[in-house]
């Protein structure tokens, strides 16, 4: 009887613990939030949001990419500072997206509109981004 009661404890625990644990096909931070910081389109198919907690990537050449069509910041002049030819380079935006905080992935964006780039520029959490791009 004793080890009975010890089996069924056991196996109560271990599938409570299963249970409580992220599958891994599950995506970690499930909500929207709004983030803000340094978005930067420096070359084709390479876009990456950089706020106060980390660098996001919505898209590397020949990698990751967010699937589907997606609301891009709309930068009126003075917003958007161009690096490279082309419409290439960067501004200030908030995006409201789902990420994926283990890979640092942009899952999903629902919305997004530009800054002024001094927002970003006097923001004291954004200036550790400050060697990574040329802003």
């Amino acid at each position: 009887m004793k080890l009975q009661v010890t089996l069924t404890t056991a196996v109560l625990f271990i599938a409570a613990v299963c249970l409580a644990s992220p599958k891994p096909t599950e995506i970690p931070s499930a909500g929207f939030k709004t983030r803000c910081g340094w978005f930067t389109n420096p070359t084709p198919a390479n876009v990456w949001l950089f706020d106060r907690e980390a660098e996001w990537t919505i898209g590397v050449q020949g990698g990751y990419q967010l699937d589907g069509d997606w609301p891009w910041p709309i930068f009126k002049r003075g917003q958007w500072v161009r690096t490279n030819t082309g419409n290439y380079g960067y501004g200030c935006a908030c995006l409201q997206l789902r990420v994926n905080k283990q890979t640092h992935e942009v899952i999903e964006i629902k919305s997004a509109r530009a800054r002024l780039l001094a927002q970003c520029r006097n923001d004291p959490a954004l200036k550790k981004w400050n060697r990574k791009g040329k802003w």
